[in-house]
């Protein structure tokens, strides 16, 4: 069994480099992305989702099983399809489109969540994401954290805010009751400050420490991230690269902090590794492609 599961929305990926480039195949979803990065950065990893019986999702599971994530329990939807986004480029950097209304993902119901598999893992990470894509969905999340809860399983939530998928209000609701039950939070700054009305990040932390998590990594984009404990605080520096893409770099993050934390034991220690393995993210295009490997972020890391 896998040490950390994830659960959540996979989507293929068109991502179109330049205004007059062709559009590039690839894989995205944050969860998604998130345990590969897990899996890159060393740790047992599965994924539980559903997808449509098509060529994306056909081709969803191969990268999963490719990348050495445990996708035995991910349901095959004959009936619905698999989601897809597109990725296009400016100057004020990426912008998403997106096809998954009624995908297979978002069908999902707490009937589909498998208390065995949850159960026997170290670690369960959701997101936003995860409960903003439907109603059942939403509900199969806070039925997975429960379970997890239940088993003694460690529960991390990022965030990933997409007012495309809910109204803030609603977004706020769900979101924070979630938090209540989590371990370990991860916000980015721009979601936070919007759903918790606060601007400044020590403020933020404060706010998700007192719903309950016992470990709160505040992404601050090329600022790096603050960690809290109710014990302690420390704010950790990014790294400079050439970044081209910055798609996928907080999942990037989720997902080398989990794996080093899950490694380490130390939230802080987690954080400086996920900094220096989100920075590298950046340095190619796509959410996929350019998740460094264990061994390149340590090295990185060696230098700083």
């Amino acid at each position: 069994m896998a040490d950390l599961i994830a659960i959540g929305e996979p989507l293929f990926e068109l991502n179109q480099p330049g205004d007059d480039a062709p559009f590039q195949p690839g894989y995205g979803g944050d969860t998604s992305n998130a345990v590969i990065a897990a899996a890159r950065s060393g740790a047992s990893t599965g994924y539980f989702t559903a997808v449509g019986a098509d060529r994306f999702g056909r081709s969803l599971v191969e990268l999963w099983k490719a990348e050495g994530v445990d996708a035995s329990r991910v349901i095959v939807n004959n009936g619905a399809h698999t989601g897809i986004y597109f990725v296009t480029h400016g100057p004020d950097g990426h912008e998403f489109s997106y096809l998954r209304a009624g995908s297979a993902a978002s069908r999902m119901t707490e009937a589909d969540i498998p208390a065995d598999y949850i159960g026997a893992a170290r670690l369960l990470h959701v997101s936003g994401i995860s409960q903003a894509i439907s109603s059942s969905a939403a509900d199969a999340v806070f039925a997975a954290i429960e379970i997890a809860r239940g088993r003694g399983v460690f529960v991390s939530y990022d965030t990933n805010l997409r007012l495309k998928l809910w109204p803030l209000t609603r977004a706020r609701a769900v979101i924070h009751e979630a938090m209540k039950s989590v371990d370990i939070a991860l916000p980015g700054l721009d979601d936070a400050q919007k759903l918790t009305g606060l601007d400044q990040p020590d403020a933020i932390v404060d706010f998700y420490l007192r719903l309950g998590a016992k470990i709160v990594a505040l992404t601050l984009g090329k600022e790096g991230a603050l960690v809290a404990t109710p014990q302690r605080r420390e704010k950790i520096a990014s790294i400079k690269v050439d970044a081209v893409d910055a798609t996928g770099a907080g999942d990037a993050f989720d997902g080398a902090f989990l794996a080093e934390y899950l490694r380490a034991g130390d939230p802080f220690q987690a954080a400086r590794f996920a900094n220096v393995a989100a920075a590298l993210s950046t340095r190619g295009y796509g959410a996929v492609p350019p998740l460094p490997t264990r061994a390149q972020t340590l090295t990185a890391l060696a230098k700083t």
